[in-house]
């Protein structure tokens, strides 16, 4: 699926996607200078563009057309844009923004109101501030040395994707290192609140009986995870699903898992692999804001 590169097409989209889906104002007392539509549009940009605060504000600025879109008869300041990001990128207002774009594309026949065919799977953005903490572990074959090993903490997100349109279904913000079966309930649970999934692929990673109770029979999805098999042996894996994966495993199916990692790719080489955020909710918020100007670049 190829993703829109005019930003007056995605300014218009994501300004028509605020005003369906939020208030014009946050709050009655509001100073009612600017509104919440302007505000995401222009931090949606931010992201387009990539760039910082300051740098929308100019490129805004400086297009008439951009200014015409947002209906502004004046450019907020930086700063405005700055506290307006802690506020409208809170995870509510960003799970009613990406329901709405997600909404728009089943409308316009873009995506099919029950997916098909989905993938999981979890992806690390590079950030500016790395910390790095030790953790002891045994030295292979000693009982009692132990050796110092370094892990880098960088933002992570789990995803949902539709294997058809390349667009997001949910996103689940956290902070690696962990294994990616961290996020596999909860990003199911958000991809149900905004979509119907039939099938959801995921590799090995994923791998457990849990994994497959909870979304074929919670959920009614049916999952195709290859089975972790440690070492080489004629005894089925235990579980149910476990067991049907080892003797009845689509491998068509799941050959269109690949399209997840496709989606990752395609957010990092258009919306760039690294955040400007430095706290750890101000990052899990702009990796949502990525994910939505994700999908409006894809619908639009």
């Amino acid at each position: 699926m190829k993703t829109s590169k005019s930003p007056n097409k995605i300014a218009s989209l994501t300004y028509e996607t605020a005003k369906r889906s939020l208030p014009a104002y946050l709050h009655i007392k509001s100073p009612k200078k600017f509104t919440q539509h302007q505000l995401v549009t222009c931090l949606v940009l931010k992201e387009f563009f990539k760039t910082d605060y300051r740098g929308i504000v100019e490129i805004i600025e400086n297009s008439r057309d951009l200014k015409e879109i947002l209906e502004l008869t004046e450019v907020p300041h930086y700063t405005t844009l700055q506290k307006a990001a802690q506020r409208i990128t809170k995870k509510d207002i960003l799970d009613k923004l990406i329901k709405e774009i997600l909404d728009i594309a089943v409308k316009t026949k873009i995506m099919k109101k029950n997916v098909d065919l989905s993938a999981i799977d979890g992806t690390g953005f590079e950030s500016h501030h790395i910390s790095s903490y030790f953790v002891k572990r045994r030295a292979k074959g000693e009982k009692n040395v132990h050796q110092m090993t370094t892990y880098t903490r960088y933002p992570k997100v789990g995803i949902i994707s539709d294997c058809d349109t390349h667009l997001v279904l949910s996103g689940v913000p956290s902070r690696g290192p962990y294994p990616d079966i961290v996020h596999f309930e909860k990003a199911i649970k958000e991809a149900k609140k905004n979509i119907n999934i039939k099938v959801l692929t995921a590799d090995a990673g994923y791998d457990s009986e849990a994994s497959h109770v909870f979304a074929r029979e919670e959920h009614n999805i049916r999952t195709i995870i290859p089975p972790r098999i440690g070492r080489k042996t004629d005894k089925l894996p235990k579980g149910k699903y476990r067991k049907i994966m080892a003797t009845r495993f689509n491998k068509i199916l799941y050959g269109q898992r690949w399209q997840v990692e496709t989606v990752n790719s395609m957010i990092k080489r258009n919306l760039g692999s690294f955040l400007r955020a430095r706290s750890y909710w101000a990052q899990c918020r702009e990796i949502m804001l990525r994910l939505f100007t994700h999908n409006v670049m894809v619908v639009k």
